[in-house]
């Protein structure tokens, strides 16, 4: 709609450092529509937030232009300003971008389109130690895997995602877990586990396929322990969605989960570590606006 006003956060780093260069005509399809746009690239975690919460309190669209982690980092803002988010997925995995339907970074006519003229749908976020995140928290041999990934930058996305879970299993032992699931305590030994609210990680897994972005719940994923050899065949099967029909594999809905181990593991969120054990995780029905086709 001409007139629109958007504040476009930029990840330089993402997609091997053509972020800013996608978003370019993008930007220009806006203008020739009459809407004002500001392009701000990041400079690092903090700046993100800070510049999608001011964009927001004034009123602006905020558009996160990068990865799962970029668009982390601009929801949070967002959702502190209390104002509107789009996505132009111009990063490695984008699964909130695919899980959403949004047209991709290469597609500038689509997605200067949805900016002008999308919906403004609702969904919730996940609150894990206080950072907003409107994807997944993952305790474990996934947030092992993760570490390798955002090791790896330079190398294809797609090997990337798939090789670092393998590197993972060998070097990962199982956990012991202490749960308490809205106010329900309980132990076990595992692999993972995964709160969901959007289901997918992993450049395209949907790890917990029983999620759903505005149901106002969280989907809690307990992978319980095994051999490692079960571990891949876990991931595999995951790929179809028929990991939960696994023993070991145990899924329930709650609005609030603290998480602790026995042991120090990465807590992460939407491609990266954001906390420390013990994670204390709630959901926020409906606090993101955010464009949708």
């Amino acid at each position: 709609m001409a007139g629109d006003t958007f504040t476009a956060i930029v990840n330089p780093i993402s997609g091997g450092g053509h972020a800013l260069a996608r978003w370019e005509p993008i930007a220009a399809l806006l203008r020739a529509a009459g809407a004002i746009v500001r392009t701000e690239p990041s400079r690092d975690r903090e700046h993100a937030i800070a510049a999608a919460r001011a964009a927001a309190e004034r009123g602006e669209v905020v558009v996160a232009v990068g990865g799962d982690g970029m668009v982390r980092d601009v929801a949070d803002g967002t959702v502190r300003g209390g104002g509107t988010m789009a996505i132009v997925p111009a990063g490695r995995g984008n699964d909130l971008a695919r899980t959403l339907k949004l047209p991709g970074a290469g597609e500038p006519a689509a997605v200067a389109r949805l900016l002008l003229a999308g919906q403004r749908r609702t969904i919730d976020v996940l609150e894990v130690n206080g950072v907003i995140a409107p994807g997944n928290v993952y305790i474990g041999i996934d947030a092992l895997a993760t570490r390798i990934i955002n090791a790896g930058r330079g190398l294809p996305a797609l090997l990337l995602y798939r090789l670092a879970p393998l590197r993972a299993i060998l070097s990962w032992r199982a956990a012991g877990y202490t749960l308490t699931v809205d106010g329900a305590r309980r132990e076990v030994r595992g692999h993972t586990v995964v709160v969901a609210n959007s289901g997918a990680y992993g450049h395209g897994l949907r790890i917990v396929p029983t999620a759903v972005l505005d149901d106002g719940l969280l989907d809690v994923m307990v992978v319980g322990d095994g051999p490692r050899s079960k571990v891949i065949a876990f991931m595999r099967e995951a790929k179809r969605g028929t990991h939960l029909r696994r023993p070991e594999v145990s899924v329930q809905t709650a609005q609030e989960v603290t998480v602790d181990a026995d042991r120090p593991i990465p807590v992460c969120a939407d491609g990266d570590e954001i906390a420390q054990l013990p994670a204390r995780i709630r959901v926020l029905p409906g606090a993101l606006a955010v464009l949708a086709p």
